[in-house]
């Protein structure tokens, strides 16, 4: 599939147009997310970038021990790694990153990125939809609700709605919503005052494991409890839910390609009578290119041995084939219940449990795509929603920290071996190229073509900007 774009004029941001609500269809998506497919035109030269791959790390990595060492500090802060070299001459990364390190020529670091909370809640809202403030009447008693804003999936797929797209949506989410341990969506993963009909691809096909942290099936409890996986397997059947109610799904356990044409063997003999929104989205879970994706545990030996045979490998490979299938915007959560969030035993389970299929999967993830080409087209970025407190505390662990945390950024333009803003001695503040959510979503919005002028309307006709910052400076060559 070409992924060169075909349309000739720029959208019109500031339209708004109806979009056929006729209830859910495929893998947890609504009808109206596969209808009105888009693409941009007349894409600015700002950017080589045509794909985003957004890597969240969801409960906040400490970049102490992962990409902002401090060796110079005291015990009770620099922790218990060691930095080690990379081929980025004056750049160390933690010893646990072996193979990151050896490709430090292909990414760049941000060390200077600070969310305005040391919550879960908020910060991820701040980060997911690249906007510090709330809008009024936001609660956490109701997520997910009106009173947020859009998610920066969703205001892509907004932007993204004028021009014919071929069969993909614009922006996907997967494998599963960011959820706490008692299964409460956390804020800024939705539509929001955009209006539910706006919402990305919600691919919720993770197997369930309520209780699990980390890659399943190599999952685990924080404490360091016996613990095993609670499904057969990693990925699971989606549900697929027709217009005006009512569920097929196929009894037990069947692999993600029998599901898709079984489904699609049902909706044809039952529902003689579909719509033209109804069959674009069976024509998108059949397209081979798709089916391919979602196949993941089904990859090559070679190929599941490089990324891991685990949720974050076989995560990140499902991303990988959907931008090759011409999705704009993939945005995929490691860990769902806040399997980042290290404020026990912070040291054993990033090293035994985090750091290696991370290290894994992303290193895996860069030489297929440098491999390919499609990395100069693809930005890609691995980040958590905040960083972790310098001082270590008495569970040998480390809590959340909103004033400093670090992204990596590779692809799409990034000038490789960089590293842009730094911290203090204790990694505790920015003390150079303070960088907010505002100018993290400028950045994937202008990766994407979007115009820095472009706007958007509210479910009451308000309009508003896009843009609330600007793109990190320095990032791109």
């Amino acid at each position: 599939m070409s992924r060169k774009s075909a349309v000739s004029a720029r959208p019109e941001f500031m339209s708004r147009r109806g979009v056929l609500q006729a209830g859910a269809m495929g893998l947890g998506l609504n009808v109206a997310n596969l209808s009105a497919l888009r693409s941009l035109a007349n894409r600015p030269d700002r950017s080589r970038a045509k794909s985003v791959l957004f890597i969240f790390l969801t409960g906040g990595l400490s970049q102490h021990d992962s990409f902002d060492m401090k060796p110079d500090a005291p015990s009770d802060i620099r922790g218990e790694f060691n930095p080690i070299a990379t081929q980025t001459p004056g750049t160390q990364v933690c010893e646990h990153l072996p193979l990151l390190a050896q490709r430090s020529k292909q990414w760049s670091l941000l060390r200077s990125m600070q969310t305005g909370s040391n919550g879960h809640e908020p910060a991820c809202h701040m980060l997911l939809t690249g906007r510090l403030d709330f809008p009024a009447g936001f609660s956490l008693r109701k997520v997910p609700s009106l009173n947020e804003w859009p998610s920066i999936p969703a205001m892509v797929r907004y932007a993204y709605r004028d021009q014919p797209h071929g069969k993909m949506p614009p922006a996907v989410i997967l494998p599963e919503p960011s959820v706490n341990e008692v299964g409460k969506v956390r804020p800024g993963q939705y539509a929001g005052r955009l209006g539910n009909h706006w919402d990305a691809w919600h691919i919720d096909i993770a197997s369930k494991c309520p209780l699990g942290n980390g890659a399943c099936p190599d999952c685990f409890r924080f404490e360091g409890t016996p613990f095993e996986h609670a499904a057969s397997t990693i990925f699971d059947a989606p549900t697929l839910t027709l217009p005006q109610g009512g569920n097929l799904r196929l009894q037990g356990r069947v692999d993600l390609l029998d599901f898709i044409q079984g489904q699609q063997q049902q909706l044809e003999q039952s529902a003689g009578g579909l719509d033209s929104h109804r069959k674009q989205a069976i024509s998108v879970l059949t397209d081979p290119k798709v089916r391919s994706a979602f196949d993941v545990e089904r990859a090559d030996a070679k190929t599941l041995e490089r990324y891991g045979k685990n949720k974050f490998g076989l995560s990140v490979l499902m991303g990988k084939r959907l931008i090759e299938a011409g999705v704009n915007l993939v945005q995929v959560n490691l860990g769902k219940n806040s399997s980042w969030d290290t404020h026990r035993r912070n040291f054993v389970n990033l090293k035994e449990n985090l750091l290696p299929p991370l290290d894994q999967c992303i290193s895996a993830l860069l030489d297929d795509m440098s491999a390919s080409g499609l990395l100069e087209e693809t930005l890609v970025v691995v980040t958590g929603e905040f960083g972790r407190t310098p001082k270590i505390n008495k569970d040998a662990g480390r809590d959340h920290w909103g004033p400093v945390n670090t992204m990596l950024f590779a692809g799409g333009g990034v000038r490789p071996g960089n590293v842009i803003g730094a911290s203090d001695r204790n990694g505790a503040e920015p003390v150079a190229d303070l960088q907010t959510p505002e100018n993290f979503a400028a950045t994937i919005y202008e990766a994407l073509g979007i115009p820095r002028e472009a706007m958007w309307s509210d479910v009451d006709g308000r309009p508003h900007k896009i843009y609330h910052g600007r793109p990190i400076e320095g990032l791109m060559a």
